[in-house]
């Protein structure tokens, strides 16, 4: 009896959660403006901003130990633990992919072509999207938790539907980036950089959605 007393006082795990999601948020914008320095050329500015995400990387990451460590063994949860933990997993992946994207483009100075340019950012506008939902995803996921309403279930399963439908978006969006890139450049060693780096963006997206999926089982009933 005692654990299960203890359970109603100890602070909600998803507390944390919520604040390991806003640090991927704020990655996220920073991946952005990254992205568009180096393609600008502005490649101090860009190292710059890598580092800034290397630190709330570094942040996350303690955010996301201090949940798995400080979770007691007994503590009652309104949610399968492993699936909980999966889903801190996969959205802590989604910065891991940021920064891999990142140190991928510092690898080649003037890597993107030109003509490519508006096709990159359009895929980094859309594997943001996704991002950018997981912070509401998470709130609304607590509100839900402690409701237990319809209403309120029905609000998490739209926001993962979202992430899904904003996924699949960048998932076409990078088909059609490496269609252009086999179609119109010639040189192997550009076409590997360009097709991994296009790979390592739409992978941004697919965590985002894989988090999605764990939060959408940890509501079902």
């Amino acid at each position: 009896m005692r654990w299960l007393l203890s359970s109603l006082f100890f602070k909600s795990p998803f507390e944390n959660l919520q604040k390991h999601a806003d640090k991927v948020k704020e990655c996220a914008v920073l991946f952005k403006r990254a992205a568009e320095l180096h393609m600008r050329g502005n490649y101090k500015e860009f190292e710059a901003i890598t580092d800034e995400v290397a630190r709330l990387e570094s942040e996350a990451d303690a955010i996301k130990r201090n949940i798995r460590n400080h979770l007691p063994r007994g503590i009652l949860m309104p949610v399968d633990k492993f699936q909980f933990f999966q889903y801190i997993r996969e959205q802590d992946k989604v910065m891991d992919e940021i920064e891999e994207t990142l140190f991928w483009l510092s690898f080649k100075k003037g890597s993107i072509l030109e003509e490519l340019k508006e096709d990159f950012l359009n895929l980094i506008d859309l594997v943001i999207k996704p991002v950018n939902l997981l912070s509401p995803l998470v709130n609304q996921a607590k509100i839900y938790f402690k409701t237990h309403l319809d209403n309120d279930r029905n609000k998490v399963k739209a926001i993962c539907r979202d992430i899904r439908q904003w996924e699949r978006e960048a998932d076409f969006v990078e088909k059609e980036i490496k269609f252009k890139i086999f179609e119109g450049i010639t040189d192997a060693f550009l076409i590997f950089y360009l097709i991994r780096l296009t790979e390592y963006i739409g992978s941004i997206a697919d965590h985002a959605e894989n988090a999605s999926d764990m939060m959408r089982a940890m509501i079902a009933r």
